[in-house]
């Protein structure tokens, strides 16, 4: 499904392209590049598009950065680890200990 959502994105992402130079420079890319507006294959093309639009339409309701939660992140909220902002401070006990000993 992830794969799916990459390529309708990229498709959208296409489609933007293609009406930002029809906005700006009444220039369509797709239809110039597959034989104008009412050519089979720029009629296709824009359908993917159109289709792909409406696949991306469940990115717009997704969790944002829902895949970068660690396991303990999901079982005690977002903040479970009590550190500062600048992370946690390091541990030397052992290594001052290693060199009482020399």
């Amino acid at each position: 499904m992830e794969v799916l959502k990459r390529i309708a994105l990229a498709l959208v992402i296409i489609g933007a392209i293609n009406w930002g130079l029809i906005g700006f420079f009444r220039y369509d890319l797709v239809s110039n590049l597959f034989g104008g507006e009412s050519a089979f294959l720029s009629r296709v093309i824009f359908g993917l598009v159109g289709l792909s639009g409406l696949v991306c339409i469940s990115l717009l309701f997704a969790p944002l950065d829902s895949e970068e939660h660690t396991e303990s992140e999901r079982q005690y909220g977002r903040n479970s680890e009590l550190s500062t902002e600048f992370g946690e401070e390091a541990d030397f006990t052992d290594v001052k200990d290693k060199d009482a000993n020399k």
